[in-house]
């Protein structure tokens, strides 16, 4: 059972959210919040696996809130999806930064919504890759000068391409199949690579690769 928990200062969206989720057998909606404040103690009584969690919220807002959560030892398992509106791009970057796993569009299809939700409690991949892929894209080019990291030079070859892959939105079949690898295997070497740089979950290794220089906005193409 993946627990849930909703963070939105909007009852109306909290309730449309819940009402959705409510319908898979798999999926639980363990609590609500409607601020930041809310949300991080809510995580520390409930752990839930998936944190859905608005930008805009009073108070403590939804980016502040993602960051006390990534930094919280305790909460290492809970990721945070941010919910975001094209118009709140400028969230974004400093998003990924805080530790989000992704972000979903308020107005996404339910069964987005769902597989969105799944897709974080595995820590398979970034959400919504067609919406991510774009964001990331453009919220990189925002990095002024990339440092190179000397975590950088604990990869073999082979999990440096990974990474690469990682950081364009490429799911683990994904890379799989650009790599002819078995997605297993794939999914092995994200691992083994997040384990080494010290990063807890691909959003991060996203971070990493664009502020190190490993990769450009763009590089890898649509």
């Amino acid at each position: 059972m993946i627990r849930v928990l909703l963070a939105d200062d909007q009852k109306l969206v909290r309730a449309g959210f819940r009402s959705i989720l409510a319908d898979e057998d798999d999926l639980d909606v363990v609590g609500e919040a409607s601020d930041g404040d809310q949300a991080v103690a809510a995580c520390r009584e409930l752990r839930p696996d998936v944190v859905l969690m608005d930008v805009r919220m009073p108070g403590t807002d939804g980016l502040e809130a993602a960051r006390r959560i990534a930094a919280d030892e305790r909460l290492a398992g809970v990721r945070v999806v941010i919910l975001t509106t094209f118009d709140l791009d400028d969230y974004v970057y400093g998003a990924l930064r805080a530790g989000a796993a992704g972000f979903l569009v308020k107005d996404t299809e339910p069964e987005e919504l769902v597989h969105a939700v799944r897709v974080a409690a595995r820590g398979d991949a970034l959400i919504s890759p067609s919406v991510t892929r774009r964001l990331i894209a453009e919220f990189a080019g925002r990095v002024k000068a990339p440092e190179p990291s000397p975590r950088l030079n604990a990869l073999t070859e082979r999990e440096a391409e990974v990474m690469e892959l990682v950081a364009a939105g490429l799911t683990n079949d994904e890379i799989a199949v650009r790599l002819v690898l078995s997605p297993a295997t794939a999914k092995t070497h994200v691992s083994r690579i997040m384990t080494k740089l010290g990063v807890r979950d691909r959003a991060q290794l996203v971070v990493l690769a664009y502020e190190s220089g490993m990769v450009r906005p763009g590089w890898l193409g649509p």
